[in-house]
């Protein structure tokens, strides 16, 4: 087993807190950068151990902080469960897929998933919606093949999937932005967790370093939380901010992955 350094340690803690400070800051997206961290920051090597750990990672952090809206009764289970079921499938597909690709190809097609999420967030969220919808076959014929290409998307690019799975949900059901938010997480958490293990199974996860972003973004999420309610009539504008980071970010991976290729 390959020992990790100290300085590495602390850089993962501090890469693990910065993801759980935004994500608590601006929700959906914050996830999409563990990956560039532990690729850029951390020093691993291999693209595909970045992913399947970063999944590994995210799925725990989206369960831990479905407890909280589980117990605010948020989630609108038979929804989240049917959609997360059929995504299930799709995101053993889609990381079985990339498991194929070479790293650097993957890289490029990651850098444009994050390039999407960015460009997703510069849209205000809107609140309207049924707060109390109810399951039937009408919205399970719109939920399964949503989640089936959402799982996929999730699975392929090793991303929790948030940015999709919200307005999924609200599409196919017509739930409230609240409910949709708090719904997502079961799918997140599946789906990250799908992925991992099928990355694991190859070898392609660290255990270890998602522990400690684990660690780290618990952290991370508690000081995000104070910030947000402090800077909450800026949420829009910090939340674009945001985003144009996570422009400039894939913009880094892309660069790097042609520049890989190219020699």
């Amino acid at each position: 087993m390959i020992e990790i350094a100290a300085v590495q340690v602390i850089v993962t803690l501090a890469s693990g807190a910065l993801v759980g400070l935004l994500l608590a800051v601006f929700g959906g997206g914050g996830s999409v950068l563990a990956a560039p961290l532990l690729l850029y920051a951390v020093g691993v090597r291999d693209p595909h151990v970045a992913i399947g750990t970063s999944s590994a990672a995210v799925s725990a952090n989206a369960a831990v902080n479905l407890l909280g809206h589980w117990r605010g009764r948020r989630v609108k289970w038979p929804c989240a469960l049917a959609f997360a079921t059929a995504g299930l499938i799709g995101s053993f597909a889609g990381s079985s897929l990339a498991k194929t690709i070479s790293g650097n190809h993957l890289l490029l097609a990651f850098a444009v998933a994050m390039a999407a999420i960015a460009v997703s967030m510069f849209r205000r969220p809107g609140s309207e919606g049924d707060p109390d919808v109810h399951i039937n076959a009408a919205l399970m014929a719109r939920l399964v093949p949503l989640g089936l290409l959402t799982g996929f998307a999730a699975g392929f690019f090793g991303i929790g999937g948030g940015f999709l799975i919200v307005p999924g949900l609200m599409l196919a059901t017509g739930m409230t932005m609240t409910n949709a938010t708090a719904s997502s997480l079961v799918s997140v958490a599946i789906f990250g967790a799908a992925t991992s293990l099928n990355y694991a199974v190859s070898g392609l996860v660290d255990w270890r370093l998602a522990a400690l972003l684990l660690a780290g973004g618990a952290i991370g999420g508690f000081a995000g939380l104070m910030i947000a309610k402090r800077l909450a009539t800026r949420a829009m504008v910090l939340r674009r901010g945001f985003a144009v980071m996570v422009l400039l970010v894939a913009g880094y991976v892309a660069w790097r992955a042609i520049g890989s290729l190219v020699r």
